[in-house]
């Protein structure tokens, strides 16, 4: 198969090796690991993962000193030319923080943090992330996070909702987000962010394999394209 995965490292990252695991699982090529520090991303990539952790220890605000780190300049760029780019927790963080996404994620409401499989809605099955999926599914998905509280202003969830952007939404009461979203997409579609771990859900002896199929859509996409 020909496909050229990247997984970005910042320091605090948790998550990159799981992140990695799961692409090569599933397009059965290594990922290429690149560091937040370097300008430059290895050319002619088909999908960038930003992964989850606490980059920079989640000083300022979680997010927001990745999102100016070397590396994400190119990250931005490749974004705009209609590269995928998928941010999974932390990785979402930096994603707001960086402009390519709306809204801002904030403490859980429960000011806890929150490790558990949950129940997440598939709301838009027709995204390059999401085709694996149908309309209404519900998936067991981990989350591990401590500001997954998903804000923004009312015109801006009503914008995303009448577009199709939001991509999951929680089918439980989870951590206090707006509308219960877990997950949106960019304009073009090709930049999704979502707090809970797909790549920690990857086969069932992680206790559960729902996240396979958003890698595998992802992937398919890319190569039938």
């Amino acid at each position: 198969m020909s496909f050229r995965g990247a997984v970005v490292t910042f320091p605090g990252s948790n998550c990159d090796r799981d992140m990695a695991v799961a692409l090569e699982a599933v397009s059965g090529v290594p990922a290429i690991r690149v560091w937040h520090g370097d300008a430059e991303l290895p050319a002619d990539l088909d999908f960038i993962a930003l992964p989850g952790g606490f980059s920079y220890g989640d000083y300022l605000r979680s997010g927001a000193m990745a999102a100016r780190s070397p590396v994400m300049q190119s990250v931005i760029e490749a974004a705009r030319r209609g590269v995928p780019v998928l941010g999974v927790c932390n990785g979402f963080q930096v994603l707001t923080e960086a402009g390519l996404l709306p809204g801002a994620l904030m403490r859980n409401a429960s000011q806890h943090f929150i490790c558990r499989n949950v129940k997440l809605k598939v709301e838009n099955s027709q995204s390059l992330f999401t085709a694996g999926y149908s309309a209404g599914q519900i998936l067991s998905i981990p989350v591990a996070h401590h500001d997954g509280n998903y804000f923004a202003d009312d015109a801006t969830l009503d914008r995303l909702e009448g577009e199709g952007r939001v991509a999951f939404r929680y089918a439980e009461t989870v951590n206090g987000s707006a509308r219960d979203i877990a997950g949106v997409l960019n304009e073009a579609g090709n930049v999704l962010g979502m707090m809970p771990h797909p790549e920690r859900a990857i086969e069932d002896a992680l206790g559960s394999s729902d996240g396979r199929a958003l890698f595998e859509s992802a992937i398919r996409s890319l190569v039938e394209a």
